[in-house]
């Protein structure tokens, strides 16, 4: 017994000696934090060294980036809870209802995520300085806190930005604002590989970071999340409590910890005299952050913001003649990390209390979502993301389903079937599913930070039906597997035309040289009615020896179910000779990027087309396009940008020449500013505002401009269109389609050319904010518009369907452009 208790006291002394000894930052790299920017793999390497030397550090791999670089998170705690982790966090799910146990969970569970934007970089060189002071001199806190580190959400964006500041700095560093080592170049190490905003992309997982970060996020559900972020060189620093407008969903105890955790920050920023704001810019509003998805899910959610981003470099000199280091900045969000911790292990048993309490969905007003199932690919789709975020759903039972109307935006009912998708709210992510399904997100204030309408019914492009009673349901396992089969006596293979996964198959065929055929009008074979759009695959286009292994391999492969038809004469409709039956040919696409462009836009195409459709793209540098031989091209896309300097008249007439010649130009968001009320075409805005609203804006009081200003705004909010889905670029759509507007820039109708999406003389905003002047230029203005030019057209995208690749519905447009429009048409 005495050996026993001499053994534990020698190897309590042991841990103690060695956790004196380990290494600082510092120490281990060989330069003071904040002397220089860490690599991305240095920064591993400490955290590797940490958990090798100390046994109440683990560290565990979580996945990878597009660039091949690692993501990891490390967990902090006692020895006892690090040995215990799994048991933890079992008890802790047992809160949530996700699995069964006995919830008598008591540890807090705090996660400090940094530099989600790779510019931003000051968060995690204060990761290494955090783990080292918890594993020294804060270990009292870790007796009942387990804390879950991530040192960088967005590793390839932050090796971006720390490779190009060491490639131009000065040494010393200058701290002159005018220096190159404050003028990062474009894209910015801001986003990450494909160029997205990871700090959008929590609730839509469009992204593999995302994606690995939010599998291992709810295996554990923290308490507690902190996002560490950076803004403006002369802002002071901002942390919680956030500001209005707070989701409805947000308990009072979230809110009123968040006011005490701001108020423990203070007592220390109070003694060095530093400043802070609280309770401005910054809401809890828009599900897709890294402040609100953790607060949807149960969590105190916050968002922390430093001075600094990418012009701060080492040093440099603010507005006020302060010079701001990057060690000052790793120090602050030092502060804000272990005060975030003392305060959560001060208060571990309360957090456990209200965290179970946030479970209780017994008062969410809607008690189900009924989805129709008019497109199983789309349904797909959604399923994908739910199971992403671990939402339950089921299938409907027969029977009359009434409630909110998607469509009609009223009270009404629909018959349901066992196709058809039902998500409750009685399960544990219940309040998630309400944010994410709700018709439309209540504002406190019409002030916000983001967007203000995502429903996915809307997103998604589905009918769909809240009811305030549950609706029945059970879950059908109706996974199915498409096996086609060779017919050597098929004169054609047909498929389908309507949702994204067909576009991506059509993409499969046209790099296999596959040419297959699409009809511009309906018509029926062997029994059944095929749509506008849908694909016709000839025997007669494609004589060589391999076809029909071909096309049937790749069916299978994109699960596209083929209907082989024995001969070209239709039984209703156009027969496969027809001039409305025309050939797709492989479309030679070039996106223009750089700085004439938004990074997130281009970004957003860029993903679009190599992880989605699988098609190639040439990426062409804004400052080249002038010199480039477009006639190389079928297609150029023009993302969000400013192109004033690019498309000037020389190069307007060169565009135009090249779309004569048969090309298709498509420009999206506010790229429709270049061609809008210029000669040779037919786009012009539309305005409506009068002298008289002027004059009322130079009278309005200084206080109240920046709220009297949002009424000129829209910002994020869902509107009703109509279709000609007579056209190809609305083939696989129906009449109606919900749009996200995103500007207050509206078009008039093209006098020339087709206005294929429009918003009519009663449209109205359905979903989200919409300024009180912007709302009335969208009422007969275009959305999606062909004008043709010569055996061209130029496409006019006014709302992007691609914005954060989580508009599904949307993403058919584009493809219908490139594949659909002048595709017949040899250069």
């Amino acid at each position: 017994m005495k050996f026993i208790s001499f053994f534990i006291v020698a190897l309590l002394f042991a841990t103690n000696i060695s956790s004196q000894e380990i290494k600082s930052p510092s120490e281990f790299l060989g330069y003071e934090i904040g002397s220089r920017f860490t690599r991305h793999h240095k920064v591993v390497a400490y955290f590797k060294y940490v958990s090798s030397t100390l046994s109440n550090v683990k560290l565990e791999k979580y996945g990878e980036t597009n660039e091949h670089r690692p993501l990891y998170v490390s967990y902090i705690s006692s020895q006892e809870n690090i040995a215990n982790l799994e048991e933890i966090r079992k008890d802790n799910l047992s809160q949530t209802g996700i699995i069964a146990g006995n919830a008598t969970n008591k540890k807090a569970i705090v996660w400090l995520s940094y530099n989600v934007h790779g510019n931003e970089a000051s968060s995690t060189e204060a990761a290494m300085l955090t783990l080292y002071e918890l594993i020294t001199s804060k270990k009292a806190w870790l007796k009942n806190t387990v804390v879950i580190l991530d040192p960088c959400i967005n590793p390839d964006g932050r090796d971006r930005y720390v490779n190009w500041f060491n490639q131009v700095k000065s040494t010393p560093f200058n701290i002159d604002q005018d220096a190159k080592e404050h003028s990062e170049p474009w894209p910015s190490g801001r986003p990450n590989h494909y160029l997205f905003d990871l700090n959008r992309d929590w609730a839509w997982a469009s992204q593999v970071e995302s994606q690995q970060r939010i599998a291992i996020y709810n295996k554990w559900m923290p308490h507690v999340h902190v996002d560490f972020h950076e803004q403006g060189i002369n802002s002071p620093y901002y942390f919680a409590p956030a500001a209005e407008p707070f989701h409805e969903v947000i308990s009072d105890w979230q809110r009123n910890f968040q006011t005490a955790i701001g108020k423990n920050h203070a007592k220390y920023f109070d003694k060095e005299g530093w400043l802070y704001f609280t309770k401005e810019s910054f809401d809890l509003l828009y599900p897709s952050y890294g402040d609100t998805y953790p607060t949807y899910m149960g969590a105190i959610g916050m968002t922390y913001e430093q001075a600094g981003h990418g012009r701060a470099g080492l040093g440099i000199n603010t507005d006020e003649g302060e010079v701001l280091t990057l060690k000052d900045r790793a120090a602050h969000h030092l502060t804000t990390g272990l005060s975030t911790v003392e305060i959560s292990s001060k208060n571990a048993e309360k957090l456990n209390i209200e965290f179970k309490k946030f479970f209780d969905n017994s008062n969410l007003n809607y008690k189900s979502y009924v989805l129709k199932n008019e497109n199983e690919d789309k349904m797909n789709r959604l399923k994908k993301l739910l199971d992403t975020h671990e939402i339950k759903y089921e299938n409907a039972k027969s029977g009359r389903v009434k409630g909110y109307n998607y469509n009609t935006q009223e009270e009404d009912k629909f018959d349901a079937n066992n196709t058809d998708l039902v998500i409750h709210t009685n399960q544990p992510k219940g309040k998630m599913v309400k944010v994410l399904f709700e018709p439309n997100a209540k504002l406190a204030d019409s002030l916000t930070y983001d967007i203000t309408a995502w429903s996915l019914p809307y997103a998604h492009g589905f009918n769909a039906i809240a009811s305030k009673s549950k609706i029945s349901s059970t879950f059908i396992n109706d996974t199915k597997t498409v096996k086609n089969s060779i017919d050597k006596d098929a004169y054609a293979y047909i498929s389908k035309w309507n949702s994204l996964d067909d576009a991506t198959f059509l993409g499969a065929l046209l790099q296999h040289n596959i040419v297959p055929r699409y009809t511009e009008k309906s018509f029926s074979a062997n029994g059944k009615s095929f749509k506008k759009g849908t694909l016709i695959i000839l025997r007669n286009d494609n004589r060589n020896p391999g076809f029909d292994t071909k096309i049937i391999e790749i069916a299978n492969k994109h699960q596209r179910s083929l209907t082989a038809i024995s001969t070209g004469f239709s039984e209703l409709g156009v027969d496969f000779g027809s001039s409305s039956v025309k050939p797709i040919h492989k479309q030679k696409i070039a996106v223009v990027s750089g700085k004439a462009t938004s990074s997130l836009s281009f970004g957003e195409v860029w993903h679009f087309f190599e992880t989605q459709l699988q098609y190639p793209i040439t990426n062409i540098n804004s400052t080249d396009f002038g010199y480039t031989d477009l006639n190389k091209y079928d297609v150029i896309i023009l993302p969000n940008g400013y192109y004033n300097a690019v498309l000037n008249k020389s190069t307007l007439t060169k565009v135009k020449k090249w779309t004569r010649s048969g090309g298709t130009l498509i420009a999206i968001g506010n790229a429709l500013k270049s061609f809008a009320n210029k000669d040779g075409f037919s786009l012009k805005t539309k305005k409506t505002a009068t002298k008289e609203d002027d004059k009322e804006n130079n009278l309005t009081p200084f206080e109240d401009r920046e709220r009297k200003s949002v009424a000129n705004l829209i910002t994020g909010s869902v509107f009703k269109s109509t279709l000609d889905n007579s056209h190809p670029l609305a083939f696989g759509y129906n009449k109606e389609y919900f749009s996200l507007k995103l500007s207050g820039t509206s078009y008039s109708y093209l006098e020339e050319g087709y206005n294929v999406g429009y918003f009519d003389k009663n449209t109205k905003n359905i979903s989200g904010y919409a300024g009180s002047k912007a709302v009335k230029n969208v009422p007969e203005s275009l959305l999606f518009g062909e004008e043709p030019m010569g055996r061209g057209s130029v496409i006019y995208m006014v709302d992007n369907p691609l914005f954060r690749s989580f508009w599904e519905n949307g993403k058919l447009f584009v493809a219908n452009a490139v594949f659909l429009l002048n595709s017949d048409k040899l250069k």
